[in-house]
């Protein structure tokens, strides 16, 4: 959950570069929903092969005098290695939000910002941020995602380790609903996970709600 502010400050960085028709912005459109569409388990094959302690990356950082890092067996890599994974395939959906923010703006104002020859770094702090229920809906999305849509990418990736550095909650009803049989208590972790989205989806929401009355 520490990596959530990251998680929505990329694809909003994103959709702030396309707005604003920064070269490359078509590209940029044409290929961030991509990931989206791709099954969690083929991005995980995928990667699994791309972070080998064997694999290209590693082969590519030895060509450049790198010593080969464990990405995925190393403990205290593991975890950033799937979240980053995650964020890849899902920063496409949190940018299509974004952008629908950004056409709820006045474009007036956007020329206006360019015709007092203010810099890119000032239309982007000033000029162009997106509507706060856009923010608000990017935020709670992908906390919900980090939370529940996560365990195609464990599964394949990690299956939860190494030394259960990656066994998030999803996956330990998996564990248990599956692998243990105890669907007593998979039901019970579910309830406590369900009500715990629902706390913290509030709790984001009344922050942000305070945030947007103090701007």
């Amino acid at each position: 959950m520490l990596l959530l502010p990251v998680a929505v400050a990329i694809p909003g960085l994103l959709a702030t570069f396309i707005h604003l028709r920064v070269p490359g912005h078509r590209f940029y459109r044409s290929v961030s929903f991509f990931p989206a569409v791709l099954s969690p388990v083929i991005v995980g094959a995928i990667f699994n092969l791309l972070l080998a302690f064997d694999g290209p990356l590693n082969a590519v950082l030895g060509s450049v005098g790198v010593s080969p890092v464990d990405w995925l067996g190393d403990p205290d890599l593991a975890m950033f290695m799937v979240v980053g994974v995650h964020l890849w395939t899902t920063s496409g959906m949190a940018l299509v939000v974004f952008l629908a923010g950004f056409a709820t703006l006045d474009p007036a104002l956007l020329d206006a910002d360019r015709v007092d020859g203010a810099s890119l770094r000032q239309v982007v702090w000033h000029g162009s941020v997106p509507s706060s229920r856009a923010i608000q809906f990017v935020f709670v999305t992908t906390m919900i995602g980090m939370l529940t849509s996560m365990f195609g990418l464990l599964f394949v990736m990690t299956s939860g380790g190494p030394e259960w550095s990656t066994y998030l909650p999803e996956y330990y009803i998996w564990i248990q609903q599956g692998q243990m049989n105890r669907p007593a208590l998979a039901s019970a972790a579910s309830t406590i996970l369900f009500m715990i989205m629902i706390v913290v989806g509030l709790l984001q929401i009344k922050l942000l709600e305070r945030t947007g009355r103090e701007d």
